[in-house]
């Protein structure tokens, strides 16, 4: 919910597509993205984890993962082809002191998983992971799985690659549920 129980603003991603290096052009557009809506959101709407776990519809993503602790979905704002976001199902905030070191590894096992299948399914040139989010947004622990495609300028790597300011790719539903089956099976492969 948005301040005084109101319902927080929908994010929504501006006029302006652009193509995007190393994505075919019939696969994504690169649109700006409404970045005050979105940090208001985050700073005020639910925790997207626990919202997404609960069947919120407001915070759908297609799920990539799942067991008994840890989930991976698709990012719904992706700066990268295939960004994937792993977290706990519980919600924990700190990497470090709310997880002891055996639910930390079991973390990174999924991390890792994921990981690889990302790379299988869109052959990457590098692979970002990231631990990202603050108590002020966003707050549940979660890790960004984010690869590269291979072509991109060196001054559009790192972290211009990573940050929504330079636009989000925005998929149909159906192109979203094709990656996310791609990558269901290449980690069902794997297991």
């Amino acid at each position: 919910m948005g301040s005084a129980g109101e319902p927080a603003k929908p994010v929504t991603v501006e006029e302006g597509a652009q193509e995007v290096p190393g994505e075919p052009a019939d696969r994504a557009q690169r649109q700006p993205m409404d970045l005050a809506a979105y940090s208001a959101r985050a700073q005020s709407g639910p925790c997207f984890v626990c919202a997404f776990l609960s069947g919120d519809p407001d915070f759908a993503h297609e799920t990539v993962f799942e067991d008994d602790e840890h989930v991976a979905f698709l990012d719904r704002w992706p700066t990268l082809p295939g960004k994937v976001l792993v977290a706990p199902k519980a919600h924990v905030e700190h990497v470090v002191r709310d997880l002891d070191e055996t639910a930390y590894l079991r973390l990174m096992r999924v991390v890792h998983t994921v990981a690889l299948a990302v790379e299988r399914v869109f052959a990457p040139e590098r692979t970002y992971l990231l631990s990202l989010g603050s108590r002020q947004g966003n707050a549940h622990l979660h890790w960004h799985i984010a690869g590269l495609p291979p072509g991109v300028p060196y001054d559009q790597q790192q972290f211009h690659a990573l940050m929504s300011e330079h636009g989000v790719l925005t998929y149909t539903s159906e192109q979203r549920a094709e990656m996310a089956a791609h990558l269901r099976r290449s980690i069902g492969e794997m297991l």
